[in-house]
C-alpha cells in the first residue's frame, strides 16, 4: 500500500485523529474536546513512513474536519502549531484566546 491510500479518521474513543493506510495506523494526533473546541497535544507519525508527507496530510485532513463540524482549536502540540503557522489558511480555526505561535 501507498501513501496515496492514506485516509484520515477521528477516533473519539481514544480522543485521536488517526492516520491509516488500509488497516495499518501510520501516525496520529492527540486531543481532547472542551466546549466547543478541540485542543491537541501531540502528533505523531510511524518512523516506517516518515518523510512521505503523512504527518502533514494528518494536520490538513484534521483541520478540514474540524473547520466541517464548526469547532474551533488550540493547539499545544509543536508539530499542529508548525503547520498552521506554515497555512495561514487554518487562523479562522484558532480559539479566540489563542494567539498565532510567533518564531
Amino acid at each position: 500500500m501507498s501513501a496515496d491510500e492514506l485516509v484520515v479518521v477521528d477516533d473519539p474513543v481514544e480522543q485521536r485523529y488517526e492516520a491509516r493506510i488500509g488497516e495499518q495506523l501510520v501516525g496520529f494526533s492527540e486531543y481532547r474536546r472542551v466546549r466547543g473546541r478541540i485542543i491537541f497535544f501531540h502528533t505523531e507519525v510511524d518512523p516506517a513512513h516518515e518523510g512521505r508527507g503523512i504527518g502533514g496530510r494528518l494536520a490538513a485532513g484534521t483541520l478540514d474536519d474540524i473547520r466541517a463540524r464548526g469547532l474551533k482549536v488550540t493547539v499545544k502540540c509543536p508539530f499542529i502549531a508548525a503547520f498552521m503557522k506554515r497555512h495561514p489558511e487554518y487562523d479562522d480555526l484558532r480559539a479566540s484566546a489563542e494567539p498565532a505561535q510567533s518564531g
